[in-house]
């Protein structure tokens, strides 16, 4: 865990590199240091049908939501969230210079009493770094 997913509106493609955008996202949540490498996952999804604000077809969005295991102190979660936005913000800057966006972000608990996971990820990455 962490899922980061990002929600954009589809004419974002014609402004930035949405997977550059995705790796920038990951390496700023390796960087808080309380999301794991064996667990960190980011996607995005783009939004075909939208409508924002007064409805302008120029208006922009992104909207990034972090979910993850709970248990982590407030004040570690709060820098983190601080520093993935700003991440998602120093790389989207020449489009907010330029262009009317919305950039949202919010993290949030999951409880992992009602979440399973399966991960073997952790093996494949040890047995990488024993090579």
């Amino acid at each position: 865990m962490p899922h980061i997913r990002v929600e954009y509106s589809a004419n974002l493609e014609a402004h930035a590199d949405i997977g550059g955008l995705c790796e920038a996202l990951r390496r700023a949540g390796l960087e808080t240091g309380i999301f794991p490498l064996a667990g960190i996952r980011v996607r995005a999804a783009r939004c075909d049908h939208y409508s924002i604000a007064d409805g302008d077809p120029a208006n922009l969005f992104v909207d990034i939501s972090i979910r993850l295991r709970g248990g982590r102190p407030q004040d570690a979660k709060e820098a983190a969230t601080a520093h993935v936005f700003e991440a998602a913000r120093t790389f989207l800057a020449p489009v907010i210079a330029a262009r009317p966006i919305m950039l949202s972000l919010e993290m949030r608990d999951i409880d992992p009493a009602l979440s399973p996971k399966l991960n073997t990820l952790r093996d494949h990455l040890a047995a990488k770094e024993a090579k």
